[in-house]
């Protein structure tokens, strides 16, 4: 493929060596580049070094095929890039929208760009649930499936599919939701039409996983945060989960993410990075900093306070995004583990850092009010104004 410029436009194939994938391939990518900026646009295709570097002279069937494909995308881009600047309008912005219809042929390609979306925002978690839920549609349905394959009825036949592979409920919700995101993409771009899309009332409905919610009661989440076997890693564990649970039910990725530039005036304030990505209004989460809270930090926080430390020692701002997945998933473990060793000791059924989540929550809800714990020496807990919500004394 020949590399196109006009006017200080850039347009080239290019194999983007910057993430190995498992098999030890890269990506190729279509890249333009304008006034120093580059923009990587997916193929849908993986080679080798090797087979990239003879790709142009290959007699090799698969090759080919592969170099054909590579050569229709790179036409698309270069024409609609070509179309723009006869149009005196060129812009990155204009460029993807009218490239949202031309590189979206298919629902892998779809799902591959989005996946590289999401990898380049950083916003792991998101890509991880699509890479799952791609692979398995891909397995299901091949490596080429066009937009118009997919019905209400063809969906409810998937869904059929992974209930007879043993899938819960709530995983078949997570890969038709990111599949519904593909198709909800599309529509935006113009790729289908209102009539094509198959999800909704009356079409296709994607089920609800109901995950069981296991809230603690008081006099439970007493008695795990007063227990003791006299080693740090059930101390410094048990802390952590009770330091969720007082910050308004804060997660593990969001709490080891808090930096003492968080806390302003005995408040703790931040954005769930869940939503961060997802959510055109960013809202603000405002929690109490507790006496417990500031025992717990000043026990197991980072010794050094300068404004930009975290205030648990896990990271370190040096991480890639998907090493700090990795460490926020390997504490999250770490707190699971030694909560459910705490939990069949004291006969507690299903302690987890979700259970910290639901029992805040709950918690708040059944009391209607806006709890502060002071948690004392001897384990006694009471609420300002003097108000026994435990029940103990």
């Amino acid at each position: 493929m020949d590399t196109y410029n006009l006017n200080g436009i850039t347009v080239a194939a290019i194999l983007d060596n910057r993430r190995e994938t498992k098999s030890g391939a890269y990506p190729v990518k279509i890249r333009v580049t304008y006034k120093r900026d580059r923009k990587y646009y997916s193929t849908g295709k993986n080679l080798s070094v090797s087979d990239w570097e003879k790709l142009d002279k290959t007699k090799n069937t698969e090759l080919l095929c592969i170099k054909k494909d590579l050569q229709v995308t790179y036409e698309k881009v270069r024409d609609a890039v070509q179309s723009l600047e006869n149009e005196g309008n060129f812009s990155f912005e204009v460029l993807n929208l009218r490239l949202g219809k031309g590189l979206t042929d298919t629902i892998n390609i779809a799902f591959k760009a989005k996946l590289d979306t999401l990898m380049e925002e950083g916003s792991v978690g998101n890509a991880l649930a699509n890479r799952s839920a791609y692979k398995h549609l891909e397995n299901y349905a091949g490596t080429n499936i066009p937009f118009e394959m997919v019905s209400a009825d063809w969906l409810k036949k998937y869904e059929k599919v992974m209930i007879e592979e043993g899938k819960s409920y709530a995983t078949i919700s997570i890969y038709l939701r990111c599949l519904r995101a593909i198709f909800n993409d599309a529509k935006t771009a113009g790729t289908i039409k209102e009539n094509q899309y198959p999800f909704g009332k009356g079409k296709y409905e994607i089920p609800i996983g109901k995950g069981r919610k296991m809230a603690l009661n008081l006099q439970q989440i007493k008695q795990i945060i007063t227990f003791s076997d006299g080693t740090e890693a059930t101390e410094h564990y048990r802390d952590l989960w009770f330091f969720l649970y007082l910050c308004n039910g804060i997660n593990v990725n969001d709490m080891l993410k808090l930096k003492f530039s968080n806390i302003d005036n005995d408040e703790v304030h931040f954005y769930r990075s869940k939503t961060l990505h997802t959510s055109r209004e960013k809202k603000e989460i405002e929690a109490l900093l507790t006496p417990e809270m500031k025992q717990i930090i000043e026990r197991w926080g980072n010794p050094d306070k300068s404004l930009d430390n975290y205030v648990f020692p896990f990271l370190d701002g040096y991480h890639t995004p998907m090493e700090q997945k990795k460490r926020v998933q390997d504490v999250t473990r770490r707190i699971n583990k030694h909560l459910k060793i705490i939990g069949d000791k004291l006969g507690i059924s299903g302690v987890s850092t979700y259970t910290a989540r639901h029992s805040y929550a709950t918690v708040l809800k059944r009391s209607g009010a806006n709890i502060s714990y002071y948690f004392r020496k001897f384990g006694t807990f009471q609420l300002e104004n003097d108000r026994k919500l435990f029940g103990f004394v």
